[in-house]
């Protein structure tokens, strides 16, 4: 059965969330929700993640999962919100922990924080499948990016998270902690090994001026048009190409927060004596 799929562009991370879901009234799972965070006044508001509810209820449906591509580096999840508001089970790749540990080291966590994966509700093994409603999915070990990325594939959709972007915009960064250009390249090439009409959705899209933002391509124009991994492209060209690239790249704008969010599966870190919940910021680290 071919999923339906309902895109959520949020402008101001660049991301996009998913609804997919097997028929109106029936099953879906969420892909990569975003939780909005104003850095400034270190204030957090769900309006993004309000417009996937609205969305659910008004096709009546029932979250058996909500499912993150990744721990991500650039916007905060809002799986915890949107458990609490509409049910369903988290989950993520299974090698969630190797970041976990990664994570509690920069930012000194206490033994409150337990880096095995438990904040979530499944750790998902490279080629498990799953169901949703009347929809078979399967899990594609896409690490390069961050050791832990996974992809979801639902019958001739894959939804690739950070690991390919627009072929006009190219692919992953691979410089944070565990990230490996090597390994980026051999996973998208599990990507692009599907046929070539199936349809990839990504996390983000940054856009040029010349073009709104888009969210979907195929294999074929990935093979095709891709501006870091086209066909006659080989493995070595481009981890030379990323490598350099990575090297002038900022760090986004949100890591610091994010981390320490989606590495829970959502939730804030823990309160404080004094009721509230702090995040740290690791100085001259990164």
């Amino acid at each position: 059965m071919k999923p339906s799929v309902q895109a959520f562009y949020d402008s101001a991370t660049w991301t996009v969330s998913y609804v997919v879901f097997d028929e109106p009234g029936g099953s879906c799972a969420i892909i990569d929700p975003v939780l909005d965070y104003d850095p400034k006044a270190g204030r957090i508001r769900t309006f993004s993640a309000d417009k996937l509810i609205a969305f659910i209820r008004d096709q009546r449906l029932t979250v058996e999962w909500i499912l993150e591509t990744h721990a991500h580096a650039d916007h905060l999840s809002s799986a915890d919100y949107l458990k609490s508001q509409l049910g369903g089970k988290t989950g993520i790749g299974d090698q969630i922990p190797t970041v976990q540990k990664t994570c509690k080291t920069i930012f000194n966590l206490g033994d409150e924080f337990i880096p095995d994966g438990h904040h979530f509700d499944h750790l998902f093994a490279d080629d498990e499948t799953f169901q949703v409603g009347k929809l078979t999915a399967r899990c594609i070990a896409v690490s390069g990016h961050t050791p832990a990325d996974l992809a979801y594939q639902f019958d001739d959709a894959i939804f690739v998270g950070d690991t390919l972007f627009m072929p006009d915009v190219g692919t992953a960064r691979a410089d944070f902690p565990g990230g490996n250009a090597r390994q980026l390249f051999k996973s998208i090439q599990r990507l692009l090994a599907f046929p070539a009409t199936t349809r990839l959705y990504m996390c983000h899209d940054y856009p040029p001026a010349t073009r709104l933002a888009e969210w979907e391509s195929t294999v074929a124009q990935q093979h095709a048009q891709n501006i870091h991994i086209h066909d006659g492209i080989d493995e070595d060209a481009f981890v030379t190409m990323r490598n350099r690239r990575d090297a002038t790249l900022e760090m986004p704008a949100l890591l610091l927060p994010s981390l320490q969010v989606n590495i829970r599966a959502g939730k804030l870190p823990p309160a404080e004596a004094n009721g509230t919940a702090y995040f740290k910021i690791p100085v001259n680290l990164l």
